[in-house]
């Protein structure tokens, strides 16, 4: 059977020309389809979303396990509309609890429960077990698939391309862990999901 992207660069060259670029893009759109859908697939066993499991993930990662939503929206790239209604959905699995700042009421934290750390763990081990829904490809493969993203995240002006650190400073999160920034970066491959 013959691949249609591929099929499609042909016609895209006798007509336009730059049929290497038009492929390379619509096979990345594909690739990510095929990801989320993966992922998705994955993660619906334990009732939960890309966008929501990110969520708790960040959450799980950061210190206090907590933080404001405004920051849980910055480090997921996502508009704030997305963030309250993703934290909505938590809330009401009793995977995440609203508190205010201890210092400034104008902030709410989320803050991941008891329950919302053992179901992130629980999702966490199938995701791994599926190379967080890479089939086929090799860890060597895996690093330079980043290595080309980062690479165009930085050409395009992307926020945080080349920031290797959880928490935007440090690279080291919750007691001096080092994170797997690999398993951070594809994490990082798209944000906007619908809660």
């Amino acid at each position: 059977m013959t691949d249609p992207i591929r099929e499609m660069r042909d016609h895209w060259d006798e007509r336009w020309g730059g049929g290497l670029a038009a492929e390379a893009s619509t096979q990345l759109l594909r690739v990510s389809q095929l990801l989320l859908g993966r992922l998705d697939g994955i993660l619906a066993e334990f009732g939960l979303t890309l966008a929501r499991y990110e969520a708790l993930t960040l959450l799980t990662f950061s210190r206090k396990s907590e933080l404001p939503l405004s920051k849980l929206g910055e480090r997921l790239m996502i508009h704030p509309a997305s963030v309250t209604s993703i934290v909505d959905k938590l809330v009401e699995f009793e995977y995440v609890e609203r508190v205010p700042h201890h210092s400034d009421r104008r902030v709410v934290l989320a803050r991941v429960t008891t329950s919302g750390r053992q179901i992130v763990e629980r999702a966490s081990a199938v995701i791994i077990a599926a190379n967080n829904g890479f089939a086929g490809l090799t860890d060597d493969d895996l690093e330079t698939l980043i290595a080309l993203s980062v690479r165009f995240r930085d050409a395009v002006g992307d926020v945080g391309s080349t920031d290797n650190s959880v928490d935007g400073s440090t690279g080291v999160k919750g007691g001096g862990r080092r994170v797997d920034q690999s398993r951070v970066r594809r994490a990082r491959i798209t944000r906007s999901r619908s809660a």
